[in-house]
């Protein structure tokens, strides 16, 4: 397991980092001019290796429990006001691109001293992705606990609904959380995603579920490259990263697949880049794509101290 947690987080920065610079840019765009390997400045004008406010989040995250060695929910809220008013977990210390549903959630936190888990947007207009870009960590947290199913899903509710409480977003969270366990625990990407079809997500809202009907109901594998988004919209966000996953045989092909997808390429990518860590090895990503990551070691001693805390 511990060489795990290396395999995807790094997946998951390295994903975010190759992706910052083309989001935003449109699928037409890209098509005329693909992307394969690294790259700087672009939409936001940064270095090449600069990763964004999705692993900053996930760090966040991840420090927290780190130093509390559990999950506080009121902590990570603090880590996360942190981040956005004082750019710490930042690449370069200075933040960019927050996803604007995270930043209103965080700004009621810190206005209103309210608990973290009743701060997140409920409305049907709070389904970004941003939630969705921390999940991570609660899947190898849950594995390390041995939490029960129930205690997964509820878990994943108060961690979404620090910033997105919406039953849509909450149900991407879960169903992305599952995935990874399934892969964690030596499961083949096709047989995991098979056991996350048949998790029980009769809890969620009937208009949640119907939402991931083409995912959980269907094999988004199947779906052609034309029907696939790739907004910031949470369920788009989702199928683009099980597509991705699906479709292609390394690291390497399922990160520039994912940059020229378009638009939310940093999350998407990093998204991916997560599950793609797991299934094929940090090991396996190229050489020249980590060696440009900023601020390497850091994330690395973080990482690497999260898979030696144990919560039994």
């Amino acid at each position: 397991m511990r060489l795990k947690y290396i395999d995807g987080l790094m997946g998951f920065a390295i994903g975010d980092a190759m992706g910052v610079p083309l989001a935003t840019q449109s699928r037409e765009e890209l098509l005329k001019k693909p992307v394969t390997k690294v790259i700087g400045h672009g939409t936001y004008d940064m270095p090449e290796g600069t990763w964004s406010d999705d692993t900053s989040m996930m760090i966040a995250t991840i420090d927290s429990i780190n130093a509390k060695n559990d999950i506080d929910f009121n902590d990570i809220a603090l880590k996360f006001v942190a981040y956005k008013n004082h750019a710490q977990f930042t690449p370069a210390h200075e933040v960019f691109g927050l996803d604007e549903i995270c930043a209103q959630a965080i700004d009621k936190f810190e206005e209103n001293h309210a608990d973290p888990i009743t701060c997140g947007l409920s409305d049907n207009n709070s389904n970004s992705n941003g939630s969705l870009m921390r999940i991570l960590p609660i899947a190898y947290y849950a594995l390390d606990k041995k939490l029960k199913d129930f205690e997964v899903r509820e878990l994943v509710t108060k961690i979404s609904s620090i910033t997105h409480a919406n039953d849509i977003s909450i149900m991407g969270c879960y169903i992305y959380t599952r995935y990874a366990m399934f892969l964690l625990t030596g499961k083949d990407k096709y047989s995991a995603y098979s056991m996350t079809k048949c998790v029980d997500y009769t809890m969620f809202s009937e208009e949640a579920q119907i939402e991931y009907d083409r995912l959980l109901k269907e094999d988004i594998s199947k779906v052609k490259i034309n029907e696939i988004k790739s907004t910031n919209y949470i369920v788009d966000t989702l199928e683009a990263c099980f597509w991705l996953i699906l479709k292609s045989e390394n690291y390497k092909e399922a990160i520039i697949g994912a940059l020229n997808l378009g638009y939310s390429t940093d999350t998407i990518a990093a998204l991916t880049g997560g599950l793609a860590g797991i299934i094929f090895g940090y090991d396996f990503i190229p050489e020249d794509w980590k060696n440009s990551i900023i601020r390497k070691e850091y994330l690395l001693d973080i990482f690497e101290e999260f898979s030696e805390n144990r919560y039994e």
